[in-house]
């Protein structure tokens, strides 16, 4: 690895010029929507605008800004910022509801809602899916010769930063679900049960990155460890937001499924229990003097009655 960004040259130059003028477009317009929607009386908390200009500097960094260590490690600290930190922070910004509560109502608000909601998009947000293209993804570039291609084509290290950027985008957008998407089978015990295996795999990646450099490419020693270690630890932080983010969906689903379940059953108490005798709810019947019965209940207003049927006694003199 020649540098710490791997690259030299106009190709590159240009390459990182336009990921970091995309980033820079979406970072500016995500306030401007945002401020439309406080103008016309919406609620949108500022912390989101704060999450999504904080994953968009992250990206903007990754991608031009000084990187720390050596080139395997500055290898590595692009790799969180693209991939897992940049993702995190743009996802709780929730873009997605944003954008579809900014769109008038019509045929682009209709066409978007049906491309989160259509089948590819739910194959795609699938959490097992989503972790499959994220870690089999960092897999293939690390435990294979592409690694050492990159370093050599500017226009394949672009294609690889957009597949990371894109697989981590899709991946935290899987296991965080904060944006109306079609949710199919994606419950909590899938998300929280890929989250863990994914976890799983990318430390046993950092660790084998630890004791065995990339097919290809010449990387000292003291930097290899750097960088492995970066990843591993850097990578158990995010998760662990991740994890976070996952537990406070579950309790506030819980709590709210605990306090419906409380209504239902306080209404059941305050429903008024029929009593046995009929449309008066009579509940007790007895002879009376002369003959006849009667008894004692409640007409359709509350209100207390004495019904009596049957032979009555003659009048007196």
């Amino acid at each position: 690895m020649t540098s710490p960004h791997g690259h030299s040259g106009p190709a590159a130059g240009g390459v990182a010029a336009l990921l970091a003028g995309a980033a820079f477009v979406a970072v500016a317009a995500y306030p401007v929507a945002a401020a439309r929607l406080r103008r016309r009386g919406d609620a949108w908390p500022w912390h989101r605008d704060a999450s999504f200009v904080a994953g968009g500097a992250a990206l903007v960094w990754a991608v031009l800004g000084p990187l720390p260590g050596g080139p395997f490690t500055g290898h590595m600290a692009r790799h969180l910022l693209t991939g897992m930190v940049g993702p995190l922070l743009l996802v709780l910004a929730r873009p997605l509801t944003l954008l579809l509560r900014s769109l008038a109502p019509g045929r682009g608000r209709r066409g978007l809602l049906a491309v989160a909601h259509s089948r590819i998009a739910s194959l795609l947000l699938f959490p097992p899916t989503a972790a499959l293209l994220d870690l089999g993804g960092l897999w293939l570039l690390h435990r294979t010769s592409m690694l050492a291609a990159t370093q050599h084509r500017p226009l394949l290290h672009a294609a690889v930063q957009a597949h990371v950027l894109a697989a981590g985008l899709l991946f935290t957008f899987a296991v965080c679900r904060l944006d109306p998407v079609r949710q199919g089978t994606s419950g909590f015990g899938v998300r929280g049960g890929t989250l863990l295996a994914a976890g799983a795999a990318h430390a046993v990646l950092a660790k084998s990155l630890y004791a065995t450099a990339p097919p290809g490419v010449p990387i000292a020693a003291a930097d290899l460890h750097t960088g492995s270690q970066l990843m591993y630890y850097g990578g158990d932080l995010v998760e662990l937001a991740l994890a976070l983010v996952l537990a406070v969906q579950w309790y506030t689903a819980a709590g709210r499924a605990w306090a419906r379940d409380r209504r239902r059953r306080q209404g059941e108490e305050r429903r008024p229990r029929p009593r046995p005798g009929g449309a008066l709810g009579l509940d007790t019947r007895a002879p009376v003097p002369g003959g006849g019965r009667a008894c004692r209940g409640t007409d359709g207003r509350g209100r207390t009655a004495l019904v009596r049927w049957g032979r009555r006694s003659p009048p007196t003199a």
